[in-house]
């Protein structure tokens, strides 16, 4: 008899014996109570009396399927997301939440379409990361009492309708126009600054531009294709016109 009171013993405690591994917490019930957080390792979890649930405390990366929303200046986009959070209270994640899976992606879903209508396009496009904090803010402050802490959030694609794809793009266009000629603007402007420092050292220098008018022609003759214009300096015509002068004289 003893040794049949010792084999149901010896079974009741192997049937008993639970495994939790280091990533992982036990919430333990007895009576369907709350007793206590089984740690990693053999846990006794007696049938009939008591019962257990596992949680994984591990970071999750979970993708916020896609949203369909309106920014503040009425342009219609669709968004999507990766969150990341981690349980810190496995008993609050089972306790205060029946679904804490669930809850998040909902919560999230939710913030994510009030976000994005509280901003224009442009800051929605322009301020990514700082929108993606302010989200991850709000939802962390609402699964604090779930036991659930969010790490991060990253908004991985914002599609935009055809139509207001190509209004960005003939708005991008127009800007590259508008730097190409204030850049043409400036550089002709200090060319001519340039060119007028150019001619006053000239117009200084006795036979400079004699000197410059040979260099452009012995440039010129390298190729033979080129008709040759030969300009008379205006120093030879003050010469022409004194010679003249002195003659009458």
């Amino acid at each position: 008899m003893i040794y049949i009171i010792l084999v149901i013993i010896a079974v009741v405690i192997l049937v008993s014996i639970k495994q939790i591994n280091e990533y992982e917490r036990g919430i333990k019930f007895s009576l369907g109570k709350f007793s206590s957080i089984m740690k990693p390792g053999w846990n006794l979890v007696f049938p009939i009396f008591q019962s257990y649930k596992k949680v994984d405390i591990r970071t999750k990366a979970v993708d916020v399927p896609e949203q369909d929303a309106i920014t503040k200046d009425n342009v219609s986009v669709r968004i999507n997301a990766v969150i990341y959070y981690k349980i810190f209270d496995a008993s609050k994640a089972v306790i205060a939440v029946e679904n804490y899976y669930y809850a998040v992606s909902q919560l999230t879903q939710t913030t994510m379409r009030n976000i994005v209508g509280s901003v224009t396009l442009d800051e929605l496009l322009a301020e990514r990361e700082t929108i993606s904090t302010k989200i991850c803010d709000i939802i962390d402050k609402a699964t604090d009492p779930w036991g659930i802490k969010v790490e991060n959030i990253e908004l991985k694609d914002i599609a935009l309708p055809e139509e207001m794809k190509r209004v960005i793009a003939k708005a991008a266009e127009a800007e590259r126009e508008k730097a190409a000629v204030i850049t043409k603007a400036a550089g002709e402007v200090e060319a001519s600054e340039n060119l007028a420092i150019a001619a006053k050292k000239m117009s200084e220098t006795p036979g400079a531009l004699h000197l410059r008018t040979l260099a452009t022609l012995n440039d010129l003759s390298s190729d033979q294709s080129n008709t040759i214009i030969f300009a008379v300096p205006i120093e030879v015509l003050r010469a022409f016109e004194s010679y003249g002068n002195n003659k009458k004289n």
